[in-house]
């Protein structure tokens, strides 16, 4: 029998050279990645470790993944371990080893069929959890396991690792919920659940048969029976009986230690129709853990809490906002909170369910109060507090954060209190800060204990507490695995399940894989030792912290960025890219590898041409600085790298003619006649081929002044009147070039609403240096656009950008740069806003029977959520009915849309989220300058900016809606 012995570094090395061209040979018609990049982005997870990987690939069906099987099994490829990934969420390097990651969530996410009368689907294991109950919302039916990251974990790692989550006391965990498999092992062999065992794996069948009664009675005597039940190699539910073997049940939970599984089988159940959610508000944590119980005899759906410090940081992210005042608390003296829901679809049951928890909440100690709602919208951002638990803790300052190591425990629901005294006691006994989370219903708790791993006495603080947790959960009758997989903190299965039981693992894991190639050193140990958690190499988190990289340090893999949602804003070149690399997360990792090569001294152009690829797919959107709990802003790195990469390097000529329109905006306005003369001859479309650039905007016909638009410089703005009503109009040299008619769009909708609007003159702000990472060049025009701003803004008057994008920068990049006592300039719709706020009134305006639709920019949607509402309210205000449309990114991002090597790109994201809203509505408004070029490319209808709502109604309507200034 082969075992596996795990190939030198030399021999690993020489194996990886050769195997893209075998897969080729082969017929492998997926993704083969080499790249510090691809590998760097594969490396980490949501633990604290990284091992990098010599290999990503990227199988595109089942018949690759046999083909990638087949060539690993011929000699030479023998020593490169395989790892199955998923979504990469996983707490505790589940997915993290060296040799050959077989990525599966980039194209094994199908869904491959159903059957809503049998209650099942059958899917590909790199479907993402959400996408999966979309795809089966028309149904009435969902696979019920609800984690917090459903976004963008894969079922296929739901499944390695038995995932659980919200409501699993009544839906039970993953494995409660999978009906049949198939997997293929050795050199690509096929075992499928729902066909009768071929005759070549009967003496394997055999084997594990008798494996498992050696050692389902020691599993059975030293396991609890929680309703969190012991996950992996499930030895009870395997062998029912001696008759029976039920083979497939053995690899959910064994994290790809087995085989790779390639088809799975979901049970489906009724979605209920309706959900109640009580918040109800205890003075302390213990109050609240110690309310489980009663609550529990209301048989609610998931009773789940969040401690004292999660809790601030929820308050501090305005989380809690929508709670009324009389359950918030004041200053320190804020309660904390149970979530409880009930579902179901009768409403007099949920009613009467809701009536008994507050009831029983009524009467016990430290309850201060609560708030009912059956609304979905806000339970569901209720919920999301919950959810976000991960981020808001990973996102804390400091040198010690809260990491997870010790996060799944679970015991029975009545020794809950008890544990977590203990656990508090041994964190505290330390002087460590925590917070904790979780599912209060079925006793899993997740603990999150503040460490520097990058500091030897905290790695050794790691350590005692890993093993002081581990045996008070033991001891209060527990799990140490509640729900997130075991990894690397497998090491401690032996001693949890026994010699016996351990000895019968051992004995299926050579089964299945004789070669013991899958997944080494997780789990169960063979030729290849276990991988210890004190032993496996740290990911580093610190660096100085003026760094200019240090963002891409601070990233702790909660992997937010990866959302699959095409109506998010996260991050639009990884959902039109799948691949890691093009993620937040991804660009963060190669950014530090890269950095910390470079530190050593061993960073090489090839290393760099790898990053840059990886980030020159970045649009800029800025997505990742706002919904990143760690806040890693991969723009701003961006523009850093861009500094250095082209400080030896020619920086393309697309970028040196963006910074040169932007520097000279001044004498192109001046001659924009003969500009736009020059645009319809071949001079312009060749120069426009020979900067890379597809489909240029041409310049505006008129300059400002032929729209009645005065525009004055800083000084003479400085020197207007007070109290004239005057607006002072923001710009930036694109818009001011290419879109004046949206300029006076603007100032006409403003005039039409009292106001009297003028224009700051025009000059560069940056962007196009920032984007190119010219950052001297950016500097210098920053500091002299906040110059203008600061002299301007001396009159009192209000300053309103126009295009987001400059408003956004103005408030980000140029901090970020060290350009502090900005004036504040407002983007259009915060101004109305707030003045509405301050008691303007605006008219009402006649409407009209068309589809209108508001497209926002993806920045200042990712930057400021509020945007959407604070347009709705505008248009409420004016009596106009208008949607909003909830869409991501339109694919242009400035120059990105118009640059040729991004062309796939750019229309695949228009495609994905704004193609079928900008077909279907009869009049299209974007607030953007970018989506408006963008929709102007691709869409059946021109886009204006939403203010020409205003003059369009008006000039319908017939009559003047001029209000005076107030």
């Amino acid at each position: 029998m082969n075992r596996f012995v795990p190939s030198s570094t030399a021999a690993m090395d020489v194996a990886l050279a050769r195997l893209p061209g075998a897969l080729r040979q082969a017929g492998f018609c997926g993704d083969v990645a080499t790249d510090l990049a691809s590998r760097a982005a594969m490396s980490t997870d949501n633990s604290v470790y990284q091992i990098v990987p010599g290999m990503v690939v990227a199988p595109f069906d089942a018949q690759d993944v046999g083909r990638l099987l087949s060539v690993l099994g011929q000699p030479g490829f023998s020593g490169l371990p395989i790892t199955a990934r998923g979504g990469g969420t996983g707490t505790n390097g589940q997915s993290l080893n060296e040799g050959v990651i077989v990525d599966f969530r980039r194209h094994m996410h199908r869904m491959l069929a159903v059957d809503v009368a049998a209650g099942w689907v059958d899917v590909e294991p790199g479907i993402v959890l959400d996408d999966l109950n979309q795809q089966l919302a028309h149904t009435g039916l969902f696979f019920s396991p609800s984690t917090s990251t459903s976004n963008r974990c894969t079922v296929g790692g739901m499944v390695g690792t038995d995932a659980s989550g919200k409501g699993s006391r009544i839906y039970g965990k993953t494995a409660d919920n999978v009906l049949g498999l198939t997997m293929m092992v050795g050199d690509g062999q096929t075992l499928d659940s729902q066909m009768p065992v071929p005759e070549w794996a009967t003496p394997i069948m055999d084997e594990i048969a008798a494996a498992c009664d050696a050692g389902r009675p020691a599993l059975l005597a030293n396991v609890p029976r929680l309703s969190r039940r012991f996950s992996g190699l499930d030895l009870e539910r395997a062998r029912p009986d001696r008759e029976r073997l039920e083979w497939w049940r053995l690899p959910i939970g064994a994290e790809g230690t087995l085989g790779l599984i390639t088809r799975l089988r979901l049970k489906l159940v009724k979605k209920p129709s309706q959900s109640r959610l009580c918040v109800l508000a205890f003075d302390n944590f213990s109050d609240a853990l110690d309310a489980t119980l009663p609550l529990l005899s209301a048989e609610p759906l998931a009773i789940e809490v969040i401690d004292e410090w999660v809790q601030r940081l929820a308050m501090e992210a305005a989380l809690l906002d929508s709670l009324p005042a009389g359950i918030r608390g004041d200053g320190a003296d804020r309660p904390v909170y149970a979530f409880v829901e009930f579902a179901g679809d009768d409403p007099k049951a949920l009613d009467l369910g809701v009536a008994q928890c507050l009831a029983i909440a009524s009467e016990l100690t430290g309850f201060r109060g609560a708030y009912t709602t059956g609304k979905a919208g806000e339970i569901t951002h209720l919920w999301s507090v919950r959810a976000a638990s991960v981020g808001l803790l990973g996102g804390t300052g400091g040198r010690r954060r809260p990491i997870s190591f010790v996060e799944d425990c679970v015991v029975p629901p009545e020794n809950l209190s008890a544990f977590v005294h203990e656990i508090t006691a041994i964190l505290g006994g330390h002087g460590l800060s925590y917070g904790i989370y979780g599912h209060a219903d079925v006793g899993c708790l997740h603990v999150r204990p503040a460490l520097d791993i990058d500091d030897l006495a905290d790695r050794d603080l790691y350590r005692s507490i890993s093993d002081a947790v581990y045996e008070a959960v033991t001891a209060h009758g527990g799990i140490f695995w509640g729900e997130h997989g075991k990894g690397i903190r497998g090491e401690y299965l032996e001693r949890f399940v026994g010699p016996e039981a351990y000895g019968a693992f051992q004995r299926i894991k050579v089964a299945f894989d004789p070669a013991g190639r899958f997944n080494p050193g997780k789990l169960i140990a063979g030729q290849t030792p276990l991988l210890g958690i004190a032993t496996t190499p740290y990911r580093t988190t610190q660096t100085a912290p003026a760094d200019l990289f240090a963002k891409a340090f601070a990233c702790n893999g909660n992997a937010l960025c990866l959302t699959y949602a095409a109506k998010t804003p996260m991050c639009p070149s990884f959902k039109v890219s799948a691949e890691l690399r093009h993620s937040p997360k991804g660009r963060a990792e190669a950014l530090r590898a890269l950095e910390q090569a470079r530190v050593a001294g061993q960073a090489t152009e090839e290393m760099e041409a790898d990053v840059f690829e990886a980030l020159d797919g970045c649009l800029g959107c800025k997505s990742c600085a706002a919904g990143c709990p760690t806040h890693v802003d991969v723009p701003d790195m961006k523009s850093h790298f861009l500094e250095r990469y082209y400080s030896k390097r020619r920086r393309p000529m697309s970028s040196l003619a963006a910074m040169l329109l932007e520097a000279h905006i001044g004498t192109l306005m001046r001659f924009r006649s003969v500009l736009r003369a020059l645009a319809w001859t071949r001079v312009y479309g060749l120069a426009a081929l020979g900067l890379g650039l597809i489909d240029p905007p041409l310049p505006s016909r008129h300059n400002l002044g032929h729209h009645a638009i005065e525009a004055l410089s800083a000084s003479e703005v400085a020197e207007l009147p007070l109290d004239a009503g005057h607006v002072v109009l923001v710009h930036d040299p694109f818009t001011a070039l290419f879109d004046t008619n949206s300029i006076a769009t603007i100032a006409e909708g403003l005039r039409a609403l009292g106001y009297a609007p003028v224009a700051l003159s025009v000059q560069a702000s940056g962007k196009a240096a920032y984007v190119a990472g010219a950052r001297a060049v950016f500097v210098r025009q920053a500091k002299a656009m906040a110059n203008a701003l600061r002299i301007a803004s001396s009159a009192g008057l209000p300053l309103v950008g126009l295009d987001p994008s400059l408003v956004y920068m103005l408030r980000s990049e140029y901090p970020n740069a060290g350009i502090a006592d900005m004036p504040w300039v407002s983007a259009v719709e915060e101004f109305l806003v707030a003045e509405l706020a301050g008691g303007r009134s605006f008219p009402s305006i006649p409407g009209a029977n068309t589809k209108a639709v508001v497209f926002t920019h993806c920045t200042e949607r990712s930057m400021r959520p509020a945007v959407a509402a604070d347009w709705k309210r505008i248009f409420a205000a004016l009596g106009l009915d208008v949607t909003v449309q909830d869409a991501g990114c339109c694919g242009m991002s400035g120059l990105f849309g118009h640059e040729a090597r991004h062309q796939g790109w750019s229309r695949k994201l228009y495609d994905l989220s704004w193609k079928g809203s900008v077909d279907a509505a009869d009049e299209v408004f974007a607030t953007g300058f970018s989506c408006r070029c963008q929709v102007e490319r691709f869409g059946s209808v021109a886009a204006a900016h939403p203010l020409a709502l205003v003059t369009r109604r008006r000039a319908a309507s017939g009559r003047s809606i001029n209000t005076p200034p107030h």
